[in-house]
């Protein structure tokens, strides 16, 4: 969820079930994620809990413009090798 958070510069809010469900042992620990990959709340105990976090939300948007910038930063040309071929590609001997 993290990588996921930066990645698409968002927040991610991740719910997770706590305690014990059909005799199995749930996890818990629902997170807040910040659009840097930063974890900012996360519960802490298997029981129910609530948590909040002051979430600005136009980070985002500064990291949308910024470090995930595709219309700038993507160069379609550099992908061609990848895109133009379809499975391994032995390179050339010699």
């Amino acid at each position: 969820m993290q990588s996921g958070a930066y990645q698409n510069g968002t927040w991610v809010i991740g719910a997770a079930k706590c305690g014990c469900e059909e005799g199995s042992n749930m996890i818990g620990q629902s997170t807040i994620i910040a659009p840097s990959g930063e974890i900012v709340a996360m519960a802490s105990t298997l029981g129910d809990e609530l948590m909040s976090a002051d979430c600005d939300l136009d980070m985002g948007r500064r990291y949308r413009a910024t470090i995930f910038d595709f219309a700038r930063h993507r160069q379609p040309q550099h992908y061609r090798l990848i895109s133009e071929r379809k499975g391994a590609v032995a390179p050339p001997l010699g």
